[in-house]
């Protein structure tokens, strides 16, 4: 549960439920139910991004880091991030009017505040899952696929992902519920026990040095910022933890997380969506996993214990974790 204060009284509290799994002994931990199905939204990126990776796009492509971290950003919108999505089409000659995602305003305010100053509105380069969309058009290019509907259900694409998730996750395609995301893009309900174990095993191939997940891994540990962006806890617990790890959100208070040399994969999930209590309950799993220490929850306060404030700037509120495994 996570709990909002105000006056030292509790006036909201936000359910979550939590399944944390090791590769090879199944679950681990749980808070709540474990069994819990939410569509993985964003969360799962990185398994979106492993097809493509591993038919070797990103040598084909000569992909940077940064560009490989992007494919698995939910980013701001920040002029690096759409440079690099740019940069990404370009390699695989393919147009932003080929990107299925629609368009809106960067995440990141001061991104947005520039545009509309200078008079440009947002294109489909500044939704945050850009980078992912231009990932899939390059894997298009690369298997000959048509790009044209590349985001449908019945796509090859589309197809090759389902693969990769029961592949990696204790799920049976034929009973796979699926919706349709904010992208565009198919999505999918699936119990938090299955996605925590998918993380786990994840996180084992990048301790046991297999390319593919190796490669994803590194690109989203060693250029964070191409993850999220400016002051995204995704970015800024990847770039603070010692003990290297992956973490992603995605929408309506759903993460994903993995520390490899624990071999331990998160699923997260807060029943009511609330971001303001996905962010403090992720954090208290990992303390929890001695995953990140005291020190390093400190310099994440923000997101640990933010404080809430009224419009004349006065702290009247606090978040707080009560977490039982």
């Amino acid at each position: 549960m996570v709990e909002v204060l105000r006056g030292g009284i509790v006036e909201s509290a936000h359910r979550v439920h939590v399944a944390v799994a090791h590769a090879e002994q199944g679950l681990a931990a749980s808070a709540g139910n474990p069994a819990h199905q939410s569509f993985v939204r964003s969360a799962i990126k990185m398994f979106q991004l492993l097809p493509f990776v591993e038919a070797g796009g990103v040598e084909r492509f000569q992909l940077t880091g940064e560009e490989l971290a992007l494919c698995t950003a939910s980013h701001g919108g920040e002029p690096f991030h759409v440079t690099t999505a740019r940069a990404i089409l370009a390699k695989a000659k393919v147009s932003e009017a080929a990107l299925a995602c629609g368009p809106h305003p960067p995440l990141h305010e001061p991104s947005e505040a520039a545009m509309v100053a200078a008079g440009q509105a947002p294109g489909r380069i500044h939704n945050n899952c850009s980078g992912k969309h231009a990932a899939m058009l390059a894997h298009c290019m690369q298997q000959q696929w048509v790009t044209d509907r590349y985001h449908r259900a019945s796509h090859p694409m589309q197809q090759r992902i389902i693969t990769t998730l029961t592949r990696w996750m204790r799920i049976d395609a034929s009973e796979l519920a699926h919706g349709i995301d904010g992208c565009g893009l198919p999505t999918f309900a699936i119990a938090l026990d299955a996605v925590a174990e998918g993380c786990a095993k994840f996180s084992a191939a990048v301790a046991d040095h297999d390319p593919g997940p190796s490669a994803i891994f590194t690109a989203m540990a060693r250029h964070p910022e191409f993850v999220a962006g400016t002051d995204r806890l995704d970015t800024d617990l990847m770039r603070i933890a010692e003990t290297p790890l992956f973490a992603k959100v995605g929408a309506e208070g759903f993460y994903c997380a993995g520390i490899p040399s624990l071999r331990i994969g998160v699923a997260l999930k807060v029943e009511d969506g609330s971001k303001r209590a996905a962010e403090p309950a992720l954090l208290a799993v990992l303390r929890h996993l001695d995953a990140i220490s005291r020190t390093e929850l400190d310099r994440l306060t923000k997101y640990f214990a933010p404080e809430i404030l009224n419009t004349r700037d006065e702290v009247v509120g606090s978040i707080r974790v009560n977490l039982q495994f």
